[in-house]
C-alpha cells in the first residue's frame, strides 16, 4: 500500500512545482521548435522565419503551411508531425502533473489494495481503516 504525506504541500511548494513544470514544458517546446526549424531549413531550404512558422504550426497541431517538395523534406515533415503529436501529449502531462498530484493528496486517493486483500469484500472489510 502506498504511503502518503499527511499534510498537503504548502502553496509555496505547489507554486514551485508548477513553475518547475512550466519551465520544463517551455524547454521541451523550444527544443522541439529548434528541431523542426533545423529540419525545414536543411531539407527544404526555407528561411528561418518560414521554418519557424511551419514547425510551430505542426507542433501546435494545425498542420503545415509549406508543402514539402523534396523526398527528404516529405519524410522529415512526416516524422516531425508524428513526433509533434507525442510531444503535445508529453507537454500536457508535464503541465497537469502537479495539479493531479495535489488532487490525489487532497482527496487521499490510494490504490484499491486488491493485491493485499485479494479483491474480496470480506477481505477488504478486515483491513484497517486508513489513517487521516
Amino acid at each position: 500500500m502506498l504511503k502518503y504525506n499527511r499534510q498537503l504541500a504548502s502553496p509555496e511548494t505547489f507554486r514551485r512545482r508548477l513553475v518547475r513544470g512550466g519551465t520544463l514544458a517551455l524547454g521541451f517546446i523550444a527544443v522541439s521548435l529548434a528541431i523542426g526549424m533545423a529540419g525545414y531549413a536543411g531539407f527544404e531550404g526555407l528561411g528561418w522565419v518560414d521554418s519557424f512558422l511551419n514547425a510551430s504550426m505542426i507542433l501546435s497541431g494545425m498542420g503545415p503551411l509549406h508543402v514539402p517538395q523534396s523526398v527528404a523534406g516529405k519524410v522529415f515533415a512526416g516524422v516531425y508531425a508524428l513526433y509533434s503529436g507525442f510531444a503535445v501529449l508529453v507537454i500536457a502531462a508535464i503541465l497537469v502533473a502537479p495539479v493531479v498530484h495535489r488532487l490525489f493528496h487532497r482527496f487521499h486517493i490510494e490504490e484499491s489494495g486488491d493485491d493485499e486483500a485479494g479483491g474480496e469484500p470480506e477481505a477488504r472489510a478486515k483491513k484497517k481503516p486508513a489513517r487521516r
